[in-house]
């Protein structure tokens, strides 16, 4: 199926709500816009050298969890939505974001295969289905076990925090099977990771099958980025209220 057929129902309505929040934020900043015009250039230069975590949180206080919710709806993005969606902001998610600083280099360090990713208050992780499986298998490579021993390690020292598993296929054969194959994988990775210690209740598995294409399945190159499982880090329940709540220390 094309890619661009399938992604294509969701974004209008997207992009209008994205819109809409990002209008709001413009007008209620247009007081502090007309300060800084007389700001001196040394005051500008200041204002203007905000952290990763810094900007994290703006965007988080601006409505990341409205944007989260609606990508998380979106084809090819839900991964992202649940990160975006557990958006805490202010300091409060500046907190969260540094802790996810750290905890991302970690995970690169343990993951060299992996596109490891800081978004928003959390992490992204796409693992391709080549790396982790057979063809139309999922059972883990022997070789590729020891980077997820690695990264459950990683997941239990910094235990609040849940994860999301995701299956993903291309669009080659038949779709009842891609779905089947693409939840199987994730529930494998995420059965993998519980042996390692990590608690059954963090983790949540889901397979899309060929629903959720990121590149052109009418190419090689395309089909092997959609044969993915992805994995989402953010932060709990928990984490999320001691944020809010101020309890929190870096």
């Amino acid at each position: 199926m094309n890619y661009q057929l399938k992604s294509a129902g969701t974004k209008p309505l997207a992009m209008l709500l994205v819109a809409g929040i990002l209008s709001g934020n413009v007008l209620t900043s247009c007081k502090s816009s007309a300060q800084a015009v007389n700001q001196t250039p040394k005051d500008k230069t200041s204002k203007s050298k905000l952290s990763k975590s810094q900007k994290g949180a703006i965007v988080g206080a601006s409505g990341g969890a409205v944007i989260g919710a609606v990508l998380g709806q979106g084809k090819g993005n839900t991964a992202l939505g649940a990160i975006l969606g557990a958006t805490v902001g202010g300091a409060g998610g500046a907190i969260i974001g540094r802790r996810m600083d750290k905890q991302a280099e970690e995970i690169k360090r343990q993951m060299p295969t992996a596109q490891v990713e800081r978004v928003g208050e959390g992490i992204k992780i796409s693992l391709g289905s080549d790396i982790l499986f057979d063809v139309d298998s999922y059972a883990l490579k022997p070789e590729t076990k020891k980077q997820l021993i690695e990264f459950a390690q990683t997941l239990n020292k910094y235990e609040d925090t849940d994860i999301r598993i995701e299956g993903h296929a291309d669009a080659t054969g038949p779709e009842d099977h891609n779905l089947k194959l693409s939840k199987q994988r994730a529930t494998t990775v995420g059965n993998f990771l519980e042996t390692q210690g990590v608690r059954t209740s963090r983790v949540d598995e889901k397979g899309y099958g060929e629903v959720q294409p990121v590149a052109d399945n009418t190419t090689e190159a395309g089909r092997r980025k959609n044969r993915r499982v992805d994995i989402a880090v953010f932060a709990n329940k928990k984490m999320q209220q001691d944020a809010k709540d101020g309890k929190l220390g870096d």
